[in-house]
């Protein structure tokens, strides 16, 4: 009899939990969704539910949960409400695999709980590591539990490490690019939000898609490979790849170098996850016809126009709470550009303004991760009134 993995899915109504569910209706006997959550997606939610009928839901906004808890009465699902509700499904027996696709600073503590409760870490929230990551992996390293990365690039190297006993010499992430990194700084001055959230390759939330515009996406991706890979940020180098097909790549010691291809696909870094060590199946994904490639491009990320990449290595140099707090202004400064009251090329400068304002904490703890959240934010949003 085959071993079904019970999975929990946070953030099941965004992009990477909606194809993470596309994944398990492929293989139902294999995978289970045990418990699904939103923060106030009721509508989709409700579907969900319906369709896989997990042993819960959560939901954290006070009116979606009512929605969805009439909804579902005639179930056997039970419906929950508030945070502290996910971090008490993650200690259920009958959950397996936690796969976090929170976005924020808001999936640190869920991803500590996981950990702490010894299950299995498929991790699409990048800012656990990028916040808390010397908690994350010190926890990890105790309860001797696995973190499998979620994010394609960190799929891809850790898919081209699997097996290697070899030095690394470095790692090397690709970029997309994003839609403007052939742009001259003078063009980047009138970007709207409309033009940063058309996206050539990824479609992905809002957020993400601002950071991929920005770079900043790229140089969180950094400190996340930092804390996965164990190696310096010395060894760490980012390419500008617009087609998207190389996904990461890793050199060794010997000059060779591993890189992980495909059509871009989150489906296939999420079924990894779920799948690993083995490799399944999966037909639906588009295979590639290198005979139509002649040639990939690779460029240098561009130093003007984009401090964001290089701001994100300064803030991990610096260590302790300051990633923290880069990641909490560029909540800021992101939100404050989709609501059109912050031009895009004054992201970098808000960020970069609120570090200055911020105490160094060299060994934080997650309350004090937390201060520091909220005191990034704080700050965030007054120099804000002055743009």
């Amino acid at each position: 009899m085959t071993f079904q993995k019970r999975i929990a899915i946070l953030g099941s109504t965004g992009s990477i939990g909606v194809q993470t569910l596309d994944v398990i209706r492929k293989y139902p006997r294999l995978f289970k969704a045990q418990v699904l959550t939103a923060r106030k997606s009721s509508k989709l939610l409700i579907r969900q539910a319906m369709e896989f009928l997990p042993q819960a839901v959560v939901v954290t906004d006070r009116d979606a949960w009512r929605e969805v808890r009439d909804a579902l009465s005639d179930t056997p699902v039970k419906v929950l409400c508030g945070n502290g509700s996910i971090t008490e499904v993650l200690a259920w027996d009958c959950v397996d695999m936690v796969l976090n696709a929170l976005v924020g600073f808001i999936g640190l503590e869920p991803s500590l709980a996981a950990i702490k409760n010894r299950k299995t870490l498929a991790l699409a929230n990048k800012e656990s590591l990028v916040a808390g990551g010397h908690l994350i992996m010190r926890e990890a390293a105790v309860g001797n539990v696995s973190i499998l990365p979620v994010d394609s690039e960190h799929s891809a190297v850790f898919q081209c490490l699997a097996g290697e006993q070899a030095t690394v010499e470095k790692i090397i992430l690709t970029a997309s690019g994003g839609p403007f990194f052939r742009y001259s700084p003078r063009e980047l001055e009138s970007i709207t939000k409309a033009q940063a959230l058309d996206h050539p390759t990824w479609n992905m939330g809002e957020k993400v898609t601002v950071d991929s515009a920005t770079l900043m996406n790229k140089g969180l991706e950094v400190i996340e490979a930092f804390w996965l890979f164990g190696q310096p940020l010395s060894r760490i180098e980012v390419m500008i790849h617009p087609q998207s097909l190389v996904h990461s790549m890793v050199q060794f010691s010997d000059g060779t170098i591993k890189a992980q291809m495909g059509y871009p696909d989150m489906r296939l870094p999420i079924l990894y996850a779920l799948s690993f060590p083995q490799r399944l199946d999966f037909s639906e994904a588009r295979r590639m016809d290198l005979s139509h490639f002649r040639s990939m491009e690779f460029h240098m990320p561009p130093k003007e126009g984009f401090p964001c990449l290089s701001m994100a290595y300064e803030a991990q140099k610096k260590g302790g709470n300051i990633p923290c707090a880069l990641n909490a202004a560029n909540e800021v400064a992101v939100d404050a550009f989709l609501n059109e009251r912050l031009h895009f090329t004054a992201i970098p400068k808000l960020i970069s303004q609120t570090l200055e304002k911020i105490s160094f904490i060299t060994d934080p703890t997650f309350s004090q991760l937390e201060d520091t959240h909220k005191e990034a934010q704080s700050m965030a949003q007054i120099l804000l009134t002055s743009y």
